[in-house]
């Protein structure tokens, strides 16, 4: 008989690597005045979803984006943004999880992870923070809520996920089986059935 289940390895994994990314979000290297900051946050998430897989990589995004909501005090100007930019823009972190088998797996998760979590903010960027957008921004005239909230998302997914890809990258050479969940294959191999 299959187990339907999350396997209590998979939950206990889950709680400690969104413990690091919370203590992570708190040491910004920057932080945007509307919302997004310059961080490392992402970067446990990330080796959960290459571990785990699509289902619990979903779970484990919705509860960190349900921390982050909470812990930063769910800077929103409606229940729509809050929805929008913290419970399902992380939840899609958990797409990374698609490619968890895969050769390479925590790096294209990486960027497939950040690209669907940007694409959230980016739509509840120029729909309902359309009212917040400033005159100018980067020295350029702002006429369309769709550009800025494509330079304002994209200036902090973009910088984050090249750090998580370069920190992913020298965390690959020496914890390999780690990263991949190679370590879990004795594990799987014994629960299964």
């Amino acid at each position: 008989m299959k187990r339907s289940r999350m396997p209590l390895r998979a939950l206990c994994e889950g709680a400690i690597l969104i413990a690091m990314a919370e203590i992570l979000s708190f040491l910004p290297l920057y932080k945007f005045p509307w919302g997004g900051s310059i961080d490392f946050a992402m970067l446990p998430i990330f080796v959960f979803c290459a571990r785990w897989g699509f289902g619990p990589s979903l779970l484990v995004g919705f509860a960190h984006g349900f921390l982050q909501m909470m812990f930063e005090g769910g800077i929103a100007i409606g229940w729509e943004s809050l929805l929008g930019d913290y419970i399902i823009a992380y939840a899609v972190l958990g797409f990374a999880g698609l490619f968890y088998k895969r050769k390479g797996g925590f790096f294209v998760g990486t960027v497939v992870g950040c690209v669907a979590r940007f694409l959230v903010h980016y739509v509840v960027g120029a729909t309902i923070w359309a009212e917040t957008m400033p005159e100018t921004f980067f020295n350029m005239t702002m006429t369309s809520p769709w550009i800025y909230s494509a330079l304002y998302n994209g200036t902090y997914m973009l910088i984050d996920m090249v750090m998580i890809l370069v920190v992913g990258a020298l965390l690959y050479k020496v914890a390999n089986k780690y990263m991949t969940g190679r370590d879990l294959a004795p594990y799987r191999q014994r629960n299964a059935g």
